[in-house]
């Protein structure tokens, strides 16, 4: 039996990282929750990863810089972005270089489900 799929949630704000460890768990997904880009890209976990959901706004590295850092390092793992930002731009841009889905937070859980499900040829 297959291993559930790795997801990381990468976001500065700790009760999002929760909340979204939470929910995603209910559907049988392994999770892995990082406090910052540099963290996710440093991991020793980041080869299991095969999705991950990515704060756009963070403090040091921002998540069209972690996009970024994986495509340099040959990683294609597709990115669903969340934002409590409304810059429609930067989710036009990062739409335009591969991401899946730019969520508005709070996240609408159907929505990130799809979008999740998506990412695994599920959708």
């Amino acid at each position: 039996m297959r291993e559930p799929p790795v997801i990381a949630v990468v976001d500065d704000d700790a009760s999002v990282r929760e909340a979204l460890q939470r929910f995603l768990k209910t559907f049988g997904f392994q999770v892995e929750t990082f406090a910052s880009g540099r963290e996710f890209l440093c991991s020793s976990r980041l080869a299991l990863v095969e999705c991950v959901i990515l704060d756009l706004a963070m403090p040091g590295m921002s998540g069209v810089e972690v996009q970024q850092q994986l495509a340099a390092r040959s990683r294609a793992i597709p990115i669903v972005f969340i934002t409590a930002h409304r810059d429609d731009q930067l989710g036009q841009r990062a739409i335009a270089v591969g991401a899946l889905a730019v969520l508005r937070k709070p996240v609408d859980q159907a929505e990130l489900l799809r979008s999740v499900r998506k990412a695994f040829g599920e959708e």
